[in-house]
């Protein structure tokens, strides 16, 4: 008995094409439309101004160190409360550890307790914790070393007077 075995073979002289159809063409090429900005409408939102120290920010509290500039601030007050709720963002080229005592000597002197992490959060150069009385005053602070400037984040809730 005789087998016989046959293979047939293809042979091209360039890769395979694929050509996509109309359905997938549409889903590579569409483009995510913003529907909500991030920063704060300046004409709709009286607590908080971006570029600029809002009304009402406690600035003899929290001063903006010289030269830095300033990203985002807010201040609402609290409901209830003679507290103030606070934001601030800015960006400056001066080192971390003289951005927080920028930010530590006014705070300190009026007599909040600092606490600070045995490290500070991955992605940080700087983090300390600022709080003042019971407790219901406590400012956070964050900052950001990259490409020679520092993003300071600081937030929490305050009075512009000590209790």
């Amino acid at each position: 008995m005789l087998v016989g075995w046959s293979v047939a073979a293809c042979t091209t002289s360039g890769p395979g094409q694929i050509s996509p159809t109309g359905t997938a063409v549409a889903s590579l090429t569409a483009a995510p439309a913003p529907t909500e900005s991030l920063l704060p409408d300046a004409t709709t939102s009286a607590n908080s101004a971006v570029g600029e120290v809002v009304d009402g920010f406690p600035a003899a509290l929290v001063p903006v160190p010289a030269g830095a500039e300033v990203l985002l601030s807010s201040a609402e007050p609290v409901a209830g409360t003679d507290l103030t709720q606070v934001s601030l963002n800015l960006l400056t080229d001066q080192d971390a550890a003289g951005l927080l005592d920028a930010v530590r000597a006014p705070l300190v002197a009026a007599g909040f307790t600092e606490s600070t992490p045995p490290a500070p959060e991955p992605g940080l150069a700087a983090q300390s914790t600022f709080t003042r009385g019971d407790g219901s005053e406590l400012l956070v602070v964050g900052i950001l070393d990259r490409d020679d400037e520092r993003t300071l984040t600081l937030g929490g809730r305050v009075r512009a007077t000590a209790p």
